[in-house]
Order: C-alpha cells, then sequence, then structure tokens
C-alpha cells in the first residue's frame, strides 16, 4: 500500500496483520509447528526440531532478504525460504525442515493464520462500531427521523430504530466472520495430495499439524477445492457491504441540506478551496475502502476454477487478493468505528424536517380514514389521486384534503407522527446485542 494512500486504506489492526512481516511469521510459524509435529510422531529428533522452531521464532536469523529477491524465479516464496531455514538450521536440523510438505501446504496454511489474525482486528473495530451504534439506539431510542426509501421521503421512524439496523448488521457480520474462521482448515498433502513423502505418517502428521496450529482438520487436501477461500471472501464481502450501508446513511444524513447528524473532530472534514466545509472523512473513507471489497471478492470466487492437483495462476492470484480484502474491509471497519463513536445526532433537526414534511402522513392518514368506507385498495388509490392533485394544481395536500370535506384534516394534523412499533424493535435489538458481546445465548 502507498504510503501516500496508506492512512486511509490501511487503517486499523487488520493492515498490520497482513503486513510482509506478518507474512513471513505465519510462513515460518507454520514451519515450525510442522517440526513439532513431525517429532511428536517419531519422525524427525525432537531436537533437530526445537532447532527450528528456535529460528523460526527469530527472523533476524535467516536472510529474508534473498528470500524476497529469489521468490519470483521460484514462483512463490517458500522454496527460498525452505533453503534459507535449512541453512540456518544446520545440517543436523535441516530434516526437520518442510517434512513431507509442498509449496502449498505452507502457504494455504499461513494464510489461514493471517487471515485469523486480521479478522480477529476486523472484528475489534466491527465491535466497536456495533456498541457505538448501540449506545446511539439506546440514548435516540425515540427521536423521530423522516424514513427514506428510494432517496425520497416515506414516513416518520425513530433514529433509534435507523441505529439499531446498524448495529444489528454490525453484529450479524461479525457472527459471520466467526463461523468462517472457526472452520478455516489446515492444509497438508505433499506434492500432489498423495503425502507419499510423510513415510506412511501423512494422515497423522496433518490431524497434529491441524491441532499445533488451533485449525481444522481435513480428511483430504484442499488443494484446488478453494471453499476456505470462498468462505472468507464471502464473508468479508458481506462485512464491506454492512460497512458500506451504515457509512453511506451517515454521509447522507450529513448532508448540509439534511443536518441530522454530524462527525467528531473539529480539525478534519476541511476542503482545499472552500473554508466553510467540514466533510464527513470517517464515513467518507469507510464507504470508500468498503467499495473496493466487491472486485476483491469477485476474484477470489473467479480463482476458485482450478485444474488437476494444483492450479497455474489462479491459486497465486489468491495472495494478494486475500491481503488486499482483509486490509480494506478492516480499513472501512475502523473508519465506521471511528465515525459513529463521535457521532452527533441533531434531535431537533429530525424532528423539525418531521414535522414541515407532513404530506407523507397526511396521505397515509386520508387512506387510513377512508379504509372503512371504501376499502383498502380504494382508499389507497384515493390519497395517491389527492396527492396527484396537489402537485397539478400547485396546491398544498391539507388544501386539497379539505376541499374534499369527508376527512377532518385537522385531526390528521394534530396527530402525533405515528412510528408504530419502532421502540419496541430497539428494545428487542439491544436485548440481543447485550446476549452476544456477554456471549450467552
Amino acid at each position: 500500500m502507498s504510503a501516500l494512500f496508506g492512512g486511509t486504506f490501511a487503517r486499523g489492526g487488520a493492515a498490520a496483520a497482513v503486513s510482509d512481516a506478518a507474512w513471513f511469521r505465519a510462513l515460518l510459524g507454520v514451519e515450525a509447528a510442522l517440526a513439532r509435529a513431525a517429532a511428536g510422531l517419531g519422525l524427525v529428533p525432537a531436537t533437530a526440531a526445537a532447532t527450528v522452531a528456535a529460528v523460526c521464532a527469530d527472523p533476524a536469523r535467516l536472510d529474508l532478504a534473498t528470500v524476497v529477491a529469489k521468490a519470483a524465479d521460484a514462483g512463490n516464496p517458500v522454496p527460498p525460504l525452505v533453503r534459507a531455514l535449512q541453512d540456518a538450521v544446520g545440517p543436523d536440523a535441516a530434516r526437520a525442515v518442510h517434512v513431507g510438505a509442498t509449496s502449498q501446504d505452507v502457504l494455504d496454511t499461513a494464510l489461514m493464520l493471517l487471515a485469523r489474525d486480521a479478522i480477529a482486528a476486523v472484528d475489534a473495530d466491527l465491535a466497536a462500531a456495533a456498541g457505538a451504534a448501540a449506545g446511539l439506539a439506546a440514548e435516540h431510542r425515540d427521536d423521530v427521523v423522516m424514513g427514506r426509501t428510494l432517496m425520497q421521503q416515506a414516513l416518520p421512524t425513530t433514529f433509534g430504530l435507523k441505529a439499531a439496523g446498524w448495529f444489528v448488521g454490525l453484529d450479524g457480520a461479525r457472527l459471520r466472520l466467526a463461523e468462517a474462521v472457526a472452520s478455516l482448515p489446515v492444509q497438508y498433502g505433499g506434492a500432489a495430495g498423495t503425502l507419499a513423502a510423510s513415510s506412511g505418517s501423512g494422515l497423522a502428521l496433518r490431524t497434529a499439524l491441524a491441532t499445533e496450529l488451533g485449525l481444522a482438520d481435513t480428511a483430504v487436501p484442499w488443494h484446488t477445492v478453494r471453499l476456505p477461500i470462498a468462505d472468507l471472501a464471502g464473508a468479508l464481502g458481506a462485512t464491506a457491504g454492512v460497512l458500506a450501508t451504515v457509512a453511506v446513511d451517515v454521509v447522507l444524513m450529513a448532508q448540509t441540506e439534511v443536518a441530522e447528524v454530524s462527525e467528531g473532530g473539529e480539525a478534519r472534514g476541511g476542503s482545499s478551496a472552500m473554508p466553510h466545509k467540514r466533510n464527513p472523512v470517517a464515513a467518507i473513507s469507510a464507504r470508500a475502502c468498503a467499495r473496493r471489497a466487491p472486485g476483491l471478492v469477485a476474484t477470489l470466487l473467479m480463482a476458485m476454477e482450478q485444474e488437476h492437483e494444483r492450479a497455474a495462476g489462479a491459486w497465486h492470484s489468491e495472495w494478494p487478493t486475500l491481503t488486499d480484502l482483509l486490509t480494506t474491509v478492516g480499513s472501512a471497519a475502523a473508519w465506521l468505528a471511528e465515525s459513529l463513536s463521535g457521532l452527533r445526532p441533531d434531535a431537533a433537526r429530525m424532528a423539525a424536517t418531521v414535522a414541515a414534511a407532513r404530506d407523507p402522513e397526511l396521505a397515509a392518514g386520508l387512506a387510513d380514514a377512508l379504509t372503512p368506507a371504501v376499502g383498502r385498495g380504494a382508499a389507497h388509490d384515493a390519497a395517491a389521486e389527492a396527492v396527484r392533485e396537489a402537485a397539478r394544481g400547485g396546491r398544498s395536500l391539507r388544501e386539497v384534503i379539505r376541499a374534499r370535506g369527508d376527512v377532518d384534516v385537522d385531526a390528521l394534523l394534530a396527530a402525533v407522527p405515528d412510528t408504530g412499533e419502532a421502540a419496541a424493535q430497539v428494545d428487542a435489538a439491544l436485548a440481543d446485542h447485550r446476549r452476544l458481546i456477554e456471549g450467552t445465548p
């Protein structure tokens, strides 16, 4: 990631969790775990495995610059990394390096470890964003705000219900990511998936490796059946969609003409040309980061079609793509947490908008008033025609309804905005949220 744009697109803990240093830690972590697992089965001496693990724990002892330089020629970084590790541990311990494995085993397993660590960082920011939204929902449970459908004024709702929708979506994204992480599998099959180089102990070694790393075991390798990658892509893509939806709500509500919310951070959001502006930068940045996710998800899904026992190119395309996807979704989550934690709703402004826009309520009230006499369908049509008549004649809807003479328009105007069961839904959502963060069913 360019340093110029890294502040926006590599924000939060996920970016660090997929850095080059993190990649090396994951790759070396797999090699160390493989050595320990092999020693536990008696395939290599325990002293040799201990030497390998000690060197893997101290990357400074390895010539990683050469690994980077030779990775492209090898087609992936594992062959030069294995050679560097063998050179570092010496000839006696070298037998405990890369026992029975192929490059894809190490890379795929490292990618699972990397994804697990990155998603832990994403989850922390999602939890912070959801917590901030839950606080907003509780504080503004009954504050009316104009509901908008298809970008047009609809009927009044509450800001509490809107914020509840935000944190329910964020909580749902967290659960989906947790499900994907819980099923992340080890990869171990050897050169062509037969475990032929594992001295008849391949199945046991795969199980032991999975245990060492806290990953799920598998019955066969998934070298070209890329469901684990697809599951991660789907969960991360869905998370990005939730983040983008909340962010765009904030952006729209912060428009000057709407001004129903504003972000904190007095020094942020200025314009190079217009000194009066205060843009909702955190929400805008969250949306920008989330917007990058669908293309990355598509690349990972397209890479699922892989030939025979190892793909030529499709597998390789996954490494930077999933790395970027974890980074951009993590950045979106970090930005949204910042946006919502400092968000300042203007309850008076929201109420004023509802009060000034009575036509939606009047139309609904007219339909309700006519329903007992003519039925719901005809009442709906009559209310819609009244709205059209007002527009054609340049008159207010209240004038048109008053001219009908069969409905008390003053009674309709005096009615308190009806927000239905919004409050009860907010309370139910908050109860579910509390159970989630407390870990209770």
